[in-house]
C-alpha cells in the first residue's frame, strides 16, 4: 500500500492538521446519522463531507484481526448474535452490519486496515480502544505494526476510557498521542494529550479547556450532537468538536465537501 503521511500529531502541536481549521470535525463511528454506525459507508460519508479526523472503535476477533465494532457482541448492529472475541473475523464479515436498515444490508463490519485504505492524507485517524486486550503488549505492538505498514502511525490517536488501556499502548510507543474519555472529572489533569470531557462537565468549569492549553492538552468534548453548543465550543477554543452527523456540523462551521473540490 502506498504510504500515506503528513506531520506528526505529537508534542505541543497535538491535532494540528495541515490545511484544515480548528475547531478539526471529528466523526463519531463515521456519519452514523446518514449511515449504519463503523460501516465503510459511514466512513465514506464522513470523509466526503469534510471532517477532519475519522473515529472508529476497535476490537479484536477471535483470530486475533482488529476490526472495527462499538459493543462487545454483534447482535445490536448486525444481523447475527454472538460475542467478537469470540467469533473469527470471516464469521463476521459473512454478516449484514446495516443496524436495521435494509438500504445498506449489504454493509459489512470492516477490519481496520478497509478503515485505513478510505483515508485521504489529510485526515487523521482516531481509535477508540474497546477492550483490555489491549492490556497485553503483544496486542499494542501488533496494532502499532499494523499502523506502520499502513503509513498512518504518525496521524492517529488512540482513544479510551480506560486510563490502564492507555497507559498499557504508551508503554510500548511513545510517540502516538493518547486522548482520555471521561463522564465525571471535571478537571483536565490526566496525563494524556487529548481530553475528552463529557461535555456539561465543561460547563461544570469553564475553565477546562484553558487549563488544559495551559498545561500543553489538546479538548474535544463528548458530544456527538453538538449542534446548538458548537458556539460555546469556539467561544472556549475547544480544538476539536466530535458529530455523528459530520454534514450538518461541517456545514454549520463552513468547511468545504472534500467531494466537490
Amino acid at each position: 500500500m502506498r504510504s500515506r503521511t503528513t506531520k506528526p500529531l505529537t508534542g505541543p502541536e497535538l491535532l494540528a492538521i495541515p490545511g484544515r481549521k480548528k475547531p478539526y470535525v471529528m466523526a463519531h463511528r463515521g456519519n452514523r446519522f446518514a449511515c449504519p454506525e463503523n460501516t465503510l459507508a459511514a466512513f465514506r460519508r464522513a470523509i466526503a463531507d469534510g471532517a477532519d479526523i475519522l473515529e472508529t472503535d476497535l476490537r479484536l476477533t477471535a483470530d486475533g484481526e482488529f476490526i472495527c465494532i462499538h459493543d462487545e457482541t454483534v447482535d445490536r448492529t448486525t444481523d447475527g448474535k454472538g460475542a467478537v472475541s469470540e467469533m473469527m473475523l470471516g464469521q463476521i464479515q459473512r454478516l449484514s452490519a446495516s443496524c436495521g436498515r435494509e438500504e445498506f444490508h449489504g454493509e459489512r463490519v470492516p477490519a481496520l486496515q478497509e478503515a485505513i485504505d478510505l483515508l485521504p492524507p489529510d485526515m487523521a485517524l482516531a481509535i477508540e480502544l474497546k477492550t483490555d486486550r489491549f492490556l497485553d503488549p503483544s496486542v499494542g505492538r501488533h496494532l502499532v505494526s499494523e499502523l506502520d505498514r499502513a503509513g498512518v502511525r504518525n496521524r492517529t490517536i488512540f482513544l479510551s476510557f480506560s486510563l490502564p488501556r492507555l497507559r498499557a499502548v504508551r508503554s510500548i510507543v511513545s510517540d502516538i498521542p493518547v486522548g482520555w474519555v471521561t463522564l465525571s472529572s471535571p478537571w483536565p489533569l490526566v496525563d494524556a494529550q487529548l481530553l475528552g470531557p463529557y461535555w456539561p462537565l465543561i460547563l461544570i468549569n469553564p475553565f477546562y479547556v484553558m487549563v488544559a492549553h495551559l498545561s500543553g492538552r489538546s479538548v474535544c468534548p463528548l458530544d456527538s450532537m453538538p449542534g446548538s453548543r458548537l458556539w460555546i465550543y469556539r467561544l472556549l477554543r475547544c480544538d476539536a468538536v466530535l458529530t455523528d452527523d459530520t454534514d450538518k456540523t461541517c456545514r454549520a462551521l463552513g468547511r468545504p465537501r472534500r467531494d466537490r473540490r
